[in-house]
Parts: structure tokens; C-alpha cells; sequence
């Protein structure tokens, strides 16, 4: 790559959950609500590794690992 931003790194619902310590419900919320980006569509939703990790430290949490 040259110049440009990385690929962006998403996750399924399941694993976005375990990522920041919420439920899966809880996910889904945040990304009706605008807080967090959903890509992909409602079945097949995904979601920004790096949005999770900012709101995991927002949360005052840290992420797993």
C-alpha cells in the first residue's frame, strides 16, 4: 500500500461484544443509535475494530488480550 489508509479491520456482532465486555444486544444498540458504525447489512453486520477499541476506552475498560 501506498499512501493510502489501512484496510479496515471488522468484526462480527458475536466477537465486537466480547471485544468491549457489552452483550451482542448491546452492540446492535449502539450502532442504531449512531454511537458505533454497522457495516455490511443487519444480518450480516460487522463492525470497526478500532471504533470498539475506542469505546472500550472511553468505558474506562481495555480491551481483551
Amino acid at each position: 500500500m501506498s499512501g493510502g489508509r489501512a484496510p479496515r479491520r471488522t468484526l462480527p456482532t458475536e466477537l465486537a461484544a466480547l471485544a468491549v465486555g457489552v452483550s451482542e444486544a448491546t452492540i446492535r444498540k449502539w450502532a442504531s443509535r449512531g454511537k458505533i458504525t454497522r457495516y455490511g447489512s443487519a444480518r450480516r453486520a460487522r463492525y470497526d475494530l478500532d471504533e470498539l477499541v475506542a469505546i472500550a476506552v472511553s468505558r474506562g475498560g481495555t480491551t481483551r488480550g
